[in-house]
């Protein structure tokens, strides 16, 4: 995936998960009832409720829970089609001890596939990213498959009594497309991609998301928990401290959230001044803003976390993209992408610095206090707080926790705030 126009600001070459098996039968940390118990806080309405208490960013067997509820059973974001595209191209992602493979086969279609070779389990490919890939050998004993998933070559097994060489492709991984993202699932039970959505599946379907092309990417590694990251994303009660910056573009206190179902939450802020056209260091923009968006998208950015690893931004003329990885309770791999009009990047003079410079800066603004509270909730002096009227977007991401340790698929009804 990488090119000329990457960045990378931290962290490793490709995006690992924390040593922990999805499949072990490891005893459940807390029983649904236990769960809905030591959560009761947070199910209060807002102005009653709590945060998470601290035992669920810090202890590995609700970490542990957590990939076994969310990130092994809902559709992951892994990337674009366009990172896939050409015959070869391939990535991959891990979370926990899943991995997968994504390739694009021969006869152009895109496969996933579990990065386990079907002999003796080695993993086939490290890279996370790369092109010109004719096939894929296992490093251990050459197991030979192609891209199609095909075991092609298996040494040595002439005399393995009953072996059939069709019954030993790769297994595969559920993979779907949504305006451009590739989304796999580990799991083959549950509703496809589209039904998993909802309504988010086209309520931005006028910004074409389909055709718009990366024209930058900056990797972070971030020492929290992948909760504080989706929690900071979902409130700008911080962002007159924290962010003087993007405050000065859009007032922390405007806009609304606007989408509650079982596969996100979200809405939207406003720019401030009528002639700021973008989120920049000078709420200038270097391009014009995409057709077919309305005068009230013109005036604002939209937020959306699409659960559980997706924090979709939307803007009038460009969409930024954080892909979370998480790699243990205490830490975060994150790929962040901007995403143009594809006739802007292709343009001799294209250039993505406005908005990547401006969210490079919020980034590490963000990334810094959430490693201060991963550290203080790590003290017996913190247990739980209070929340913000400025914190329902925050109240609805942590019932979407409760809901999803608890077993529940679809999501609690909180009742709105006033005002």
């Amino acid at each position: 995936m990488a090119n000329a126009l990457d960045g990378r600001a931290s962290g490793t070459d490709s995006v690992r998960g924390g040593a922990v098996d999805l499949r072990a039968a490891a005893p459940v940390p807390l029983s649904p009832a236990e769960i809905e118990r030591e959560l009761a806080s947070v199910r209060r309405p807002l102005r009653e409720a709590s945060t998470l208490p601290a035992r669920f960013y810090h202890d590995p067997a609700i970490y542990r829970h957590e990939l076994m509820t969310m990130f092994s059973k809902m559709w992951l974001c892994v990337g674009r089609e366009e990172d896939v595209a050409r015959p070869g191209d391939h990535l991959t992602r891990t979370v926990g001890e899943e991995s997968v493979i994504v390739v694009r086969d021969a006869d152009g279609r895109v496969n996933a596939f579990h990065n386990v070779c079907r002999h003796r389990g080695s993993r086939l490919l490290s890279e996370s990213s790369g092109s010109g890939l004719r096939h894929l050998q296992c490093p251990y004993h050459a197991w030979t498959y192609g891209l199609d998933g095909a075991l092609r070559v298996a040494p040595h097994m002439e005399d393995a009594r009953d072996f059939d060489r069709s019954k030993f492709g790769l297994n595969r991984v559920r993979l779907e497309r949504w305006d451009g993202f590739l989304f796999i699932n580990f799991s083959n039970e549950g509703p496809g991609l589209m039904e998993f959505l909802g309504e988010m599946g086209t309520k931005f379907a006028r910004y074409g998301m389909g055709g718009l092309r990366r024209g930058k990417r900056i990797d972070y590694t971030v020492a929290t928990n992948w909760k504080m990251l989706a929690e900071n994303y979902s409130e700008c009660y911080h962002c007159a401290l924290i962010h003087p910056e993007l405050n000065r573009v859009s007032h922390y206190t405007s806009g609304e959230t606007d989408l509650v179902n079982q596969a996100t939450v979200g809405g939207w802020m406003d720019l401030r001044k009528d002639e700021y056209q973008t989120m920049s260091l000078t709420g200038k923009s270097n391009r014009p803003p995409f057709k077919g968006i309305t005068a009230d998208d013109q005036r604002r950015i939209h937020y959306y976390i699409v659960y559980p690893n997706l924090l979709l931004s939307l803007h009038p003329d460009y969409v930024m993209t954080h892909t979370i990885w998480p790699d243990g309770p205490g830490r975060s791999d994150i790929i962040c992408e901007f995403l143009f009009d594809a006739r802007d990047v292709a343009r001799p003079d294209f250039d993505p610095s406005d908005a990547a410079d401006f969210w490079d800066l919020t980034n590490r603004q963000d990334w810094r206090v959430c490693e201060l509270t991963w550290q203080g909730t790590a003290s017996g002096g913190y247990t739980k707080g209070r929340l913000s009227s400025l914190e329902w977007m925050v109240h609805i991401f942590d019932n979407f926790v409760a809901d999803r340790l608890a077993g529940r698929t679809e999501p609690t009804p909180l009742e709105r705030p006033p005002g």
